[in-house]
């Protein structure tokens, strides 16, 4: 990896990409940590000394995660890449479910192209949605758990739809700013605003665990962290190769086909969705407790108690069901036998021993069904690794363990694939200078 980036470096083209990559997620870095307006900076600083040292529960953890921060802060992009990622897994869905979309998928770059498009609408009525819950529970003085210090000091409609709009617009500014790292840097612009977000606070929380564990805990962390990481390298490179064979064809006077190729099966294939499906579904329930306002009734009580609290069984265990239902419901919807039996057979391709077809169609969702459950039990270890750390190092409910979760899997997923785009774009251009 190093001798790619090094290389990635000495090539001009290469390096400049590179460096507008990073230019962008500095701006996206130094936008995160700007104030919305009509927003009390020191309260809400105070706030976030206050959460962080005790162990109230944030309802919005999992975007305060991807915005690195950014939401606690209530900052300009508070919201993040959160409402794209629901946008895009949404409109994913729905080419299932709607035939227009259907088609638009098949119909190539220009369908593609009208996608992305509902994609983006998508993305604003989702900010205008969160934006208004996450400033609903900031003026009530939810959001930060027990702190009662206002950080909205204007509680008018127009103050507070000043607010809403600003985050909103800022989600705009953070989904343009993905794009272009997409279309004039290195990688996916969205990935790597994600990646930049989670790897800001892996900083902070080691200091808290060296703070409150000592050195030698933090020691032992730092080593499960790498045996983490190995592990999860390991597993997201794994695949079952499918062998598939091409018969020859004759086309005019030439000879097509009549090549050996392999149809690849990740163990997980469905990426970090299910974990992302499973931490929304649990916070969820606390999100209506505390809009509802009802925090002394029964509901509010159990959903503290068994589902917010991390450490508890029944959170760790319903977790785990979540993810492994909707890893197998993802890769469902996603991965088609029928439609890749369907391709192989009109191109000529066929699976040896197995016949083209149905035979073809019922022998991939036999392997396909196999290698989902341990890659769901793999998602399952991995996103409950922090609730069994949390003890150990000292941290609060509010830390996050660095090397676990949702967090591990975003960052290796999108730094082994930002190096796979290196590698490729360094070997087209080692092939252009020898085909010079």
């Amino acid at each position: 990896m190093l001798s790619a980036l090094r290389s990635a470096l000495t090539t001009p083209d290469l390096r400049k990409k590179i460096l507008f990559t990073l230019g962008i997620v500095a701006i996206y870095r130094l936008g995160a940590n700007i104030p919305a307006p009509g927003v009390s900076y020191p309260n809400v600083q105070e706030c976030i000394r206050q959460v962080e040292g005790g162990n109230n529960s944030s309802v919005y953890a999992l975007i305060n995660l991807f915005s690195g921060g950014a939401l606690l802060q209530l900052s300009i992009l508070a919201l993040g890449i959160m409402p794209y990622i629901t946008a895009s897994i949404i409109i994913q869905l729905l080419t299932v479910v709607i035939p227009r979309f259907e088609l638009l998928k098949k119909e190539g770059q220009s369908g593609q192209n009208k996608l992305t498009q509902y994609t983006r609408y998508l993305t604003i009525a989702l900010a205008i949605l969160q934006s208004t819950g996450i400033v609903a529970l900031a003026d009530r003085g939810q959001l930060f758990g027990n702190c009662s210090l206002p950080v909205i000091p204007d509680s008018s409609v127009y103050a507070l739809s000043i607010i809403v709009i600003t985050m909103t617009a800022g989600t705009a500014v953070v989904m343009w700013l993905g794009e272009q790292v997409t279309e004039r840097g290195v990688g996916n612009g969205m990935s790597l605003l994600i990646f930049a977000s989670i790897a800001h606070r892996i900083p902070a929380e080691g200091t808290n665990i060296l703070n409150n564990g000592g050195g030698l805990v933090f020691a032992g962390v730092c080593f499960f962290g790498l045996a983490i990481i190995a592990s999860v390298v390991f597993v997201e490179q794994g695949q079952r190769r499918i062998p598939v064979q091409y018969a020859k064809r004759m086309v005019g006077r030439r000879m097509y086909g009549g090549t050996s190729t392999y149809l690849p099966l990740k163990v997980n294939q469905a990426g970090v969705i299910p974990v992302i499906f499973g931490s929304s579904l649990l916070y969820l329930p606390d999100l209506i407790a505390r809009l509802a306002g009802t925090q002394s009734g029964w509901f509010y009580q159990f959903v503290q108690t068994y589902l917010v609290d991390q450490s508890n069984w029944l959170h760790i265990l319903l977790y785990i069901a979540l993810i492994i239902f909707f890893t197998y419901f993802y890769v469902g919807i996603t991965f088609n036998p029928d439609e890749r039996a369907d391709e192989m057979k009109k191109f000529g391709g066929f699976i040896p021993g197995i016949r083209p077809g149905r035979p073809t169609a019922e022998y991939l969702n036999y392997v396909l069904s196999r290698i989902t459950l341990p890659g769901s039990l793999y998602l399952g270890i991995i996103a409950v690794l922090p609730n069994f750390f949390l003890g150990v190092t000292g941290s609060g409910q509010n830390q996050n363990f660095p090397f676990g979760g949702t967090a591990v899997l975003i960052m290796v997923g999108v730094g082994l694939d930002t190096v796979k785009q290196i590698n490729s774009q360094l070997m087209q251009r080692n092939y252009e200078g020898f085909l010079r």
